[in-house]
């Protein structure tokens, strides 16, 4: 018979099969390495055997949908494992409906989730009360930070600040001189650390008079057609 729905099958194998789940938001500084030696040298002082390790890197917590997580959850429905152990819930999910969702898959694949930093283990009735509570204040904590941002960007818009990233400054005449020495598009972007395309606009903005012919300017059109053909 299958096992009703949250209750869990109790495993009778030798060493419980751990799977370890980490997540970075930006690949800027931020390496998952840090809590996965964590979660290594708390399964190995439970003498839990790590049956796998998921990480992703680069993915926003906000993202239901991301490629090791639905690994995991895959691994989970075909019992590969016993437990899940994340460093802390805002790695595995910042939204509570995802959150709740989720663990209730794993709740019914019979796998128990535990957050290292959180002092969590959901196979407990104390567990699955402090997830509702943190779960709950993780999202509203989500919320103010959100509207404290759009307040802020709000704020500067009618204070007339420019948002986005600034313009490149460009010495136009420079550009012009180092075409007219002989140098490529690509030469006078490497020297003045600037793009082909911003290379050409600032060019294109000078005076006709003192503009290179335009069968030098590249036609970028041309030659991404060309390409495609």
């Amino acid at each position: 018979m299958k096992p009703r729905f949250g209750r869990r099958t109790p495993y009778t194998g030798g060493s419980m099969r751990v799977a370890l789940y980490a997540r970075v938001s930006t690949l800027n500084g931020q390496h998952p390495e840090m809590q996965l030696s964590e979660l290594r040298e708390y399964a190995s002082r439970r003498g839990w055997e790590v049956a796998g390790e998921y990480v992703d890197e680069g993915v926003s917590g906000s993202k239901e949908s991301r490629p090791e997580l639905n690994r995991l959850m895959a691994d989970a429905h075909r019992r590969r494992f016993e437990v899940v152990l994340c460093w802390k819930i805002d790695r595995f999910g910042r939204s509570l409906k995802h959150l709740v969702n989720a663990l209730a898959d794993l709740d019914a694949y019979g796998v128990a989730f535990v957050s290292l930093r959180d002092n969590l283990d959901l196979s407990t009735p104390s567990g699955r009360l402090m997830f509702q509570i943190i779960g709950a204040m993780a999202e509203f904590e989500r919320a103010l930070i959100q509207e404290r941002v759009r307040a802020g960007l709000k704020s500067a818009r009618a204070r007339g600040k420019r948002l986005g990233r600034p313009r490149t400054e460009v010495d136009a005449a420079q550009v012009a001189r180092l075409r007219a020495s002989g140098a490529s598009w690509r030469e006078v972007s490497e020297q003045m650390g600037i793009g082909v395309g911003t290379a050409c606009r600032a060019v294109q903005s000078l005076p006709k008079t003192l503009r290179i012919p335009p069968a030098q300017v590249p036609d970028t059109a041309g030659a991404k057609s060309a390409r495609r053909a």
